[in-house]
């Protein structure tokens, strides 16, 4: 249901008392008066500086005072609607709250007081009387005439507009969630830095949007490496898992549903977060960092609230990749009461919400020991599936060699690929990626070039963790054998 016919129904019900969460003041009164017009309601605004107004916007004499404001209403005998907007303050005053409940109880059945506030807090005495109602995010078609609106007087303005019919529902996805003067702002961001707006503004919306939600701090925005799937060494059977799910999407007639997430478990330093960042390059979407240690508070509830905030944000973001980075380490205490329960709730939530999430979030959790893992979350349907990383073979690190020394303006023909290859047997790609940078310092303290040699020094050095934590990694293997595909 969408707000026009949520908010006319709520106003063609016996409610006398309406709370709306909105900071988009403008459009819920721009809403509001289309709607009182079907309903053939008056609408009256209250705000503390010029007190009650009219539609024609004449205003009431002396009622900047809530308390004149709300006598004045108790004498109307006609179908009105009475906004009083930031109501906020003055429900911190106990007496207004209680004018307020008693007023409602007053009104006709066509009579209605409706409470704006950005953030709605009920006081206690409203709560069975007041109902909540929060102005949604415009739809795609209120994004899809706000660009065209906005592209017309950019055009005029002298800026490159090339926009067609078939690029602008790409365009509408990429502000979905954003309130109008949000969206309105991105547009006009992406037209100044490059003085055009056309179809390839779409990824910087994206990000542009993501960085908005991400701005409290508990969600990151993560800057996308420059590699792609590609780019991964070895991992074979899970690039090839994510390829075919990505074209699968692209023939409708299969009626697929929309893959929504992989957990990554393994050896650490294996890919799984390498994976996450290019991945997200690949789709061109958006990754967003959610660190679950971040959701903890001190305060009662706020965790709570935290985490509700963060996974509705992620739902505005979409289509996005959502990075849990070492999840076991957020969620490993959820059965502990040590806490007064707080983690056995957030994960209550974090469960509800990956079973009945819409689609265009894709989750890449990683987990370096998922026996810490509550058994709730490798049960089918939280994921689509459950891919171990493992070390990877000589193949595997041959191409993780070849990337990094590349990446670095090495010439991998230079290089005895095979032989280090070999040499590696046992490292992780990040061991092989710290091995490269301590032989490229080691060759610059002598201001001699990087050689084969000189890698091979620096392994000869190094303890492989297959070596020093081999128990754990065998453990790791053993559980993986029954319960995960290898990727």
């Amino acid at each position: 249901m969408d707000n026009s016919v949520d908010l006319k129904v709520l106003l063609a019900s016996p409610a006398s008392l309406v709370i709306v969460e909105t900071d988009e003041e403008a459009r819920f009164m721009a809403l509001l008066r289309s709607i009182a017009t079907d309903l053939k309601a008056d609408v009256w605004q209250w705000s503390s500086a010029s007190g009650l107004t009219n539609n024609s916007g004449a205003a009431m004499y002396q009622t900047q005072n809530p308390h004149q404001a709300l006598n004045w209403i108790t004498d109307v005998q006609a179908g009105a609607v009475f906004v009083f907007a930031d109501a906020q303050p003055i429900l911190n005053d106990s007496y207004v709250v209680r004018r307020i409940k008693e007023t409602a109880a007053q009104l006709s059945p066509d009579q209605t007081i409706i409470l704006t506030t950005p953030t709605a807090e009920v006081p206690p005495e409203l709560g069975s009387v007041a109902h909540l109602w929060k102005l949604r995010p415009p739809e795609l078609d209120e994004l899809t005439d706000l660009i065209r609106r906005t592209a017309s007087d950019l055009a005029e303005r002298g800026f490159e507009v090339a926009i067609d019919e078939a690029s602008l529902p790409s365009l509408a996805s990429a502000l979905r969630g954003l309130s109008v003067g949000q969206a309105e702002r991105l547009i006009q961001q992406a037209a100044f830095a490059d003085g055009a707006l056309g179809a390839n503004d779409v990824a910087p919306l994206r990000n542009a949007r993501a960085a908005l939600f991400t701005a409290d701090g508990i969600l990151e925005l993560i800057e996308a490496n420059s590699g792609t799937l590609d780019s991964v060494g070895g991992l074979n059977g899970l690039k090839d898992w994510l390829r075919l799910r990505i074209r699968a999407q692209a023939a409708p007639q299969l009626n697929l549903p929309a893959p929504r997430g992989i957990l990554l478990t393994g050896v650490p330093g294996c890919g799984k977060s390498f994976i996450a960042k290019t991945l997200a390059r690949t789709w061109q979407q958006p990754l967003v960092l959610l660190d679950p240690s971040r959701l903890y508070s001190k305060y009662i509830g706020e965790s709570e609230t935290r985490l509700a905030k963060s996974l509705t944000a992620v739902d505005a973001m979409a289509p996005a990749v959502l990075w849990i980075d070492e999840i076991e380490k957020g969620f490993a205490t959820s059965g502990s009461d040590s806490d007064g329960g707080t983690s056995s709730r957030l994960l209550g939530t974090f469960l509800r919400w990956m079973q009945d999430r819409p689609e265009g979030v894709f989750i890449v959790a990683t987990a370096n020991n998922v026996a810490w893992l509550p058994p709730e979350f490798l049960r089918k349907g939280r994921f689509d599936e459950i891919f171990f990383v493992d070390l990877p073979d000589a193949a595997a690190r041959s191409e993780i060699l070849t990337y990094h020394l590349s990446s670095r303006d090495h010439d991998p023909a230079g290089f005895d690929l095979p032989r280090l290859a070999a040499a590696t047997s046992g490292y992780s790609g990040a061991e092989i990626e710290g091995a490269i940078v301590g032989a490229t310092y080691r060759a610059f303290a002598k201001d001699e070039s990087l050689t084969t040699n000189t890698l091979l020094q620096e392994l000869a050095a190094a303890v492989p963790l297959s070596v020093s934590r081999a128990e754990s990694i065998g453990a790791l293997r053993a559980w993986a054998s029954e319960r995960a595909v290898r990727a």
